[in-house]
């Protein structure tokens, strides 16, 4: 398996970008962005169906035979998915308000799903033209400036920690948290950043711990997870802080999460207030 997941790495990666080009041209065109809403209440543009369309259209040539589930689909019961041991899991355009507020933090997210893990991801973010990627077993990488780099996460020095946090959600429940973590490590770096370039920043050392405190679904955070993975990273659940898996369950709501980079830390016992060890 990684040998093929290597083989489709270049074509993801160009899909990725060509989908980017076409959300680029709506973002560029100035004006208002016309925003409709989903029955969920979350926005929608043009420039998310044009993504769909064409990440749609190049993964089914790519591999027939693997189920496409896209947040701007139709999705299928999870009596149908339940049967998938593979598949793609797609966010044409994460972080459609970062899009809508023009401030370039959104990305085009792709991944592949094997029994419930995300083995294989590519995050795009098209007004820089930064390209994220992984594939189980093989490494990953960030793409920027024509540069190519091998990512890793750090290790949490002793005297501070950077924490990367949404702009819009979990902000109460954060701060308790972050009063724990200032006993622990002193100073508390933080950074607001908006889509799945969160999770990313841990992949790359950038920032120690990604709390997710409100409600996102599975496509926002498949491709970086495993971006993140590859990279020594970890995501689990809040209450139970068990490894996050995905098209487990009829919903495709992830519950609140945790992104931590290094993982010899007692984040469970830290977080929850119970005795440091």
């Amino acid at each position: 398996m990684p040998d093929q997941l290597n083989q489709w790495l270049p074509s993801v990666k160009q899909i990725a970008k060509k989908a980017g080009a076409a959300i680029l041209a709506v973002y560029n065109a100035g004006g208002d962005i016309k925003v409709t809403l989903k029955e969920d209440e979350s926005p929608v543009t043009v420039a998310d169906k044009a993504g769909h369309d064409i990440i749609m259209a190049e993964l089914r040539a790519l591999t027939p035979d693997i189920p496409v589930l896209s947040e701007e689909g139709v999705l299928p019961t999870f009596e149908k998915r339940s049967a998938w041991a593979d598949y793609w899991l797609v966010d044409p355009l994460d972080g459609t308000k970062e899009f809508i507020n023009r401030n370039g933090e959104f990305t085009v997210n792709i991944a592949l799903i094997r029994d419930g893990k995300a083995i294989l991801g590519v995050v795009y973010v098209p007004v820089k033209d930064i390209m994220y990627w992984a594939a189980e077993s093989y490494g990953a990488f960030k793409e920027s400036s024509g540069m190519v780099t091998r990512l890793s996460v750090r290790r949490v020095p002793k005297d501070n920690i950077a924490v990367v946090a949404s702009r819009r959600h979990g902000a109460e429940a954060l701060e308790g948290m972050l009063a724990r973590l200032a006993a622990r490590f002193g100073r508390i770096d933080r950074v607001s950043m908006g889509s799945s370039l969160k999770i990313c920043l841990v992949a790359e050392g950038v920032a120690d711990w990604y709390p997710r405190l409100a409600l996102t679904s599975e496509w926002d955070t498949a491709a970086a997870h495993a971006i993140l993975t590859e990279a020594g990273g970890v995501i689990v659940d809040a209450e139970m802080f068990l490894p996050l898996k995905y098209n487990q369950k009829d919903s495709l709501l992830n519950p609140y999460f945790h992104v931590f980079a290094d993982q010899s830390i007692n984040w469970k016992a830290l977080l929850t207030a119970e005795e440091f060890s």
